[in-house]
């Protein structure tokens, strides 16, 4: 009994020695943990550049498309100046105009009075200050675009000139207090940037310049465009437009 004893003694011991431990057992059970292999890299580097490619050109035209969009609402803000301003120096001439005819008759006493011109239902005053138009400009157009952001002198019509059929009917001696009553008006805040350059400058034409002219006669300010010589979107110069 002795000998068997130790017999089993001995085999626990062997067992228990080269049995694994719980320790080792649950270290053993878990997954062997490892990065990123070079293959993987390189597919998530390739995906990755093309993301970016096919994305940038598409910020570019989005890009491109805004700028065109304040190119033409700035167009529009300057040229809607432009012809407000037309309208009320006209309008300024045709005042001055009958003014004159109205101290003739009173002088003369003969003619009959004529018949005030059409009053544009757009305008409320007119320029008063007509020496601002030289001989090369009788169309009465801004002789530039500093004359839109400086300002110029205006006067109300006379009362009643909006009633009835919207006549034109100045006073001549309201006409005569023109420096006591005028008061200056501005058709531009100031001279907008043009997105495309990024400068202020921009090509004028003047109403006596050909439609294909690509430089400025000088005489007044017809319209604008842009000094870019870049093609837009859809495949038009902005000098165009």
């Amino acid at each position: 009994m002795g000998r068997q004893g130790d017999r089993g003694t001995r085999r626990r011991a062997m067992e228990n020695l080269f049995s694994p431990s719980p320790r080792l057992l649950v270290s053993s059970s878990r997954p062997p943990s490892h990065g990123f292999t070079l293959l993987e890299l390189v597919i998530t580097i390739t995906v990755l550049t093309i993301l970016t490619l096919g994305v940038i050109p598409m910020m570019k035209v989005s890009v491109k498309r805004q700028k065109e969009q304040q190119l033409r609402e700035t167009l529009r803000e300057i040229r809607t100046a432009i012809d407000q301003f037309h309208r009320e120096a006209i309008a300024g001439a045709q005042a001055g105009a009958q003014a004159q005819a109205q101290q003739q008759q009173q002088q003369q006493q003969q003619r009959p009075q004529q018949q005030p011109p059409q009053l544009d239902p757009r305008i409320r005053v007119y320029v008063s200050d007509q020496t601002i138009f030289t001989v090369d400009n009788p169309d009465r157009y801004p002789p530039d675009l500093d004359t839109l952001v400086k300002g110029v002198d205006v006067l109300p019509f006379a009362t009643g000139s909006m009633g009835g059929r919207g006549n034109l009917n100045v006073n001549a001696t309201e006409v005569g207090r023109e420096q006591a009553t005028a008061k200056k008006k501005v058709y531009l805040r100031l001279i907008p940037i043009d997105p495309m350059t990024g400068t202020s400058e921009w090509d004028l034409r003047s109403c006596y310049d050909a439609p294909d002219s690509s430089s400025w006669g000088g005489e007044n300010v017809f319209d604008v465009h842009s000094k870019s010589k870049e093609t837009a979107l859809n495949g038009e110069k902005y000098s165009d437009w």
